[in-house]
């Protein structure tokens, strides 16, 4: 592309430039002139003056014609590079809001894990002070005080109010409690207390085989004593 100085315009065309100097050897009437004309036309420079006054104006406006494009080219070149920044910002920011999610996530699923194996350890420390009935010495007779005092070794220390109150209202923690009209039988008054003979055959003389017994049908029946003291306190049996 070549370029033509037209009193501060640009024109940037060779092709228009050679019409131009076509036009002002037609007008002169002169071979010379002609050939100067395209001599200009080779050399791309040329003068608004040397253009007769009928032919200005068309020049002027094939120049701001030529001048409107290549500023709408800039233009938009420069909204593609400022579109292509937007872009790349815009994924950089997404970048790092899911890296800090992820991030977040993980740090909950740690704590949650934590939690988790925190409740399994007390859990398994609370089983394994857990008492079983064999590891108590058989006695001829038990007080109330040595009754509870097993009931406190043998069931879990969270759930061990529960199971007391239950006793508590089915027998008073006497071991040997017979219900006159149902003939329940025992701590936790099982009904025929003979049920209790799969905890022990000592089930009428032992309170740790009773207590055994209630527990492993309270967790059984209702999940735990708490489920059992619920369901109690709700219909006055379990």
């Amino acid at each position: 592309m070549s370029r033509i100085s037209v009193r501060g315009f640009a024109v940037a065309s060779a092709t228009a430039v050679t019409a131009v100097g076509s036009v002002v050897g037609v007008a002169s009437g002169s071979v010379a002139q002609n050939n100067d004309a395209e001599a200009t036309a080779a050399d791309t420079t040329t003068l608004l003056a040397d253009i007769p006054v009928g032919q200005q104006a068309q020049v002027q406006t094939v120049s701001l014609a030529q001048q409107a494009d290549a500023q709408a080219i800039a233009a938009d070149a420069g909204a593609k590079k400022e579109a292509e920044q937007a872009a790349r910002k815009a994924a950089a920011e997404t970048a790092i809001a899911k890296k800090a999610e992820a991030e977040r996530a993980e740090k909950a699923a740690k704590a949650e894990k934590e939690a988790k194996e925190r409740a399994e350890r007390e859990a398994a420390a609370s089983r394994s002070a857990v008492r079983d009935a064999s590891s108590f010495a058989v006695q001829s007779s038990y007080t109330v005080a040595q009754v509870q005092a097993m009931a406190r070794s043998m069931v879990p220390a969270d759930q061990f109010q529960c199971f007391s109150n239950i006793v508590n209202h089915e027998s008073t923690w006497n071991y040997r409690a017979v219900n006159a009209s149902s003939g329940a039988y025992g701590l936790v008054q099982a009904l025929p207390g003979s049920k209790m003979a799969s905890a022990g055959a000592d089930w009428q003389t032992n309170p740790a085989t009773q207590i055994k017994w209630g527990l492993n049908y309270m967790n059984g029946r209702y999940g735990s004593p708490c489920g059992a003291w619920s369901f109690w306190q709700a219909n006055h049996w379990y």
